[in-house]
């Protein structure tokens, strides 16, 4: 930020737009993808908007579309405002969120999914065949109406990376720090019992106890590493994730949804219907599930063997250099069809 504010406006509404507009896309793609899906027994087209069912469609939010947004309009408050109006600024946003939230919401249910402001908000506005449905009711979690207070965390998480830029490596950072995510913490608790903590609507109380916690791990970290020097092979394993978190992401959703369209027969069910399995809930159902009377355990089992496996792909991609290679020949290719020069993140 500080280059972009030497750089000027044109520099920053150039380097912040393009990578709201990259990030935002790309979690498209992830929701369209792959494209086709299975219709009774034969593979058909994923349609914007399901022609036999017009309360069916392609998600237009999701994870990566709220980091971009929040991303964007954290990006403009800190440019654009000091330090101290962007705090207040913020402050101020997170009651307002709490203000509409109750005056917009359902009458005595203003925090559950139906009852939430947001939820028609989203429906109004994009249409129902665009919302998330995976909550049984139409209700996307990462919808427009949340993104304010989770703008509001971007900037909380700014404050305290450029404290530690400022401060440096030392006890007096490091202690105020920890204190901070303390107070933070704390109050998050507190005010959760009039506004309460709910991370599916993204309620200001849940940013500020969120934001604590966080902000006390990365004390903790950099307690571990940079004061008591005590990375090794525990933290070199994080480091994987770490250089390549957006591929990891977009490869554990899209590799599943890959893999399911090679399906078989499992069973027949009772009704004569066709019951088919894929790779990943074959796996599930005849390695984990069978090790322990406790379901919990083979969960816990399936969720450790999926993590390494994509541990594992970043491990040998980061290796051969692979995603700095492909960021680089995108760049490469976007400058000879558009003349200009790209950075991909």
């Amino acid at each position: 930020m500080p280059r972009l504010q030497q750089a000027g406006p044109s520099e920053f509404w150039k380097k912040v737009l393009k990578r709201f507009v990259l990030i935002f896309i790309i979690g498209l793609f992830l929701n369209w993808s792959p494209f086709i899906k299975w219709s009774d027994d034969h593979l058909v087209f994923k349609h914007w908007v399901d022609p036999s069912n017009p309360e069916s469609g392609i998600r237009i939010l999701g994870v990566l579309q709220r980091i971009a947004l929040a991303y964007l309009f954290a990006s403009i408050l800190v440019f654009f405002t000091k330090t101290k109006l962007t705090f207040f600024l913020s402050c101020t946003l997170l009651l307002l969120y709490w203000i509409i939230t109750v005056a917009f919401g359902a009458s005595g249910d203003p925090y559950s999914l139906q009852g939430f402001f947001g939820t028609q908000l989203d429906i109004d506005l994009m249409g129902v065949a665009h919302v998330y449905k995976g909550e049984g009711v139409p209700f996307d979690p990462e919808g427009l109406g949340s993104t304010l207070p989770a703008v509001v965390q971007v900037v909380f998480g700014y404050f305290v990376g450029q404290y530690i830029q400022q401060k440096g490596k030392n006890y007096e950072m490091l202690s105020n720090l920890l204190l901070a995510g303390i107070v933070m913490a704390l109050g998050g608790l507190m005010w959760g019992e009039l506004f309460p903590i709910n991370k599916k609507i993204w309620t200001s109380s849940y940013v500020l106890y969120t934001t604590g916690l966080a902000t006390m791990t990365i004390g903790v970290f950099i307690y571990l590493i940079e004061f008591r020097q005590a990375s090794g092979a525990w933290s070199k394993f994080f480091d994987v994730f770490g250089k390549n978190p957006l591929f990891i992401f977009v490869l554990s959703g899209f590799l599943p949804r890959v893999v399911a369209m090679f399906r078989w027969t499992d069973h027949v069910a009772d009704d004569g219907k066709v019951v088919y399995t894929s790779a990943f809930n074959w796996f599930y159902k005849n390695v984990c599930d069978p090790i322990s009377a406790d379901p919990r355990n083979g969960s816990l089992l399936y969720a450790v063997l999926i993590v390494s496996m994509y541990w594992f792909i970043a491990y040998l991609l980061d290796r051969k250099r692979f995603t700095s290679k492909c960021r680089l020949r995108i760049a490469k290719a976007a400058k000879t069809l558009t003349g200009y020069s790209y950075s991909f993140f």
